[in-house]
């Protein structure tokens, strides 16, 4: 199987000191992160995850990822730079204690960056992810160029890289509510919203020195039980984190439920329907 790389990305600029982190950091876990399940599978299929990959995750998360990874054999690494309650609760998913004899002993996941996933001793990696979707906000996919960077020497040759965006506006439900509340528009600068590009995620790869094979786009839904836990699901993804930062909480929360409303089902749920889209590049 030819050797894999890909990435993770959807929170920015961090929320306000009034926000609950740990609270914020469950609702990712047990509401939100679940929509990306369909993305997570197509990019595995596509490229035969199983007991010869391994997998180097920047930004994993709460780990849902790698534990579908791990749960189709692969050896998993995962690493979080930006949330700490995240990262707990993928060790808590992931590590012996948990999953106790059925745990793979060379499962690791690390607070910091690229480089401190690097062994010696153990081969290159052959798929790293990075699956957190970029487009959604403008200036969001800044950062992943650096974490590419700081990935790709620890992969091997004809590696893969698989990097996540958001899909066209119109075919993105998430797209309307950012509208409708307006809470993601700051005048200028990072965090403002924008729409996606369709070159967005070759240009990332080609400034890494990543060269593009191949695409897809693979329909990701989200649904909720109820509207406040679709408000808990979106607030979650980071994408209100500039709101939050500047505004009462309670008033982002306002905004958002409002804005929900045009997609609530009469019995209740909450059903927006979005689009992804995938690339896969190679390491030279």
């Amino acid at each position: 199987m030819t050797p894999t790389l890909v990435r993770h990305h959807l929170s920015h600029a961090g929320p306000s000191a009034r926000v609950d982190l740990w609270a914020r950091a469950r609702d990712w876990s047990e509401i939100q992160e679940r929509m990306l399940v369909p993305l997570y599978e197509a990019v595995y299929e596509r490229l035969e995850v199983g007991s010869g990959t391994r997998m180097l995750g920047l930004g994993c998360g709460s780990g849902l990822a790698l534990l579908m990874a791990a749960a189709r054999g692969a050896a998993i690494t995962g690493v979080e730079p930006s949330s700490r309650e995240r990262l707990a609760l993928a060790r808590q998913r992931l590590l012996p204690e948990t999953w106790g004899a059925r745990a793979r002993a060379d499962t690791r996941l690390l607070d910091g960056s690229p480089g401190d996933a690097a062994d010696a001793e153990t081969p290159a990696y052959t798929l790293v992810t990075a699956f957190e979707p970029v487009g959604c906000l403008a200036g969001d996919s800044e950062g992943l160029g650096e974490l590419l960077r700081g990935a790709t020497p620890l992969a091997g040759h004809g590696a893969s890289v698989v990097l996540a965006g958001w899909g066209p506006p119109e075919r993105c439900t998430t797209s309307a509510v950012l509208r409708a509340t307006g809470l993601a528009d700051p005048p200028q600068g990072t965090g403002s919203r924008r729409p996606a590009h369709r070159d967005d995620l070759e240009e990332v790869a080609e400034r890494a020195g990543l060269r593009p094979d191949g695409s897809g786009r693979v329909a990701c839904p989200f649904g909720y039980a109820d509207v406040d836990s679709a408000v808990r699901g979106m607030l979650s993804t980071g994408l209100f984190d500039t709101a939050l930062s500047a505004t009462d909480p309670a008033q982002v929360e306002k905004e958002v439920t409002e804005a929900l409303h045009p997609y609530q089902r009469p019995d209740g749920t909450v059903w927006m329907p979005n689009v992804f889209r995938y690339l896969i590049a190679r390491v030279p």
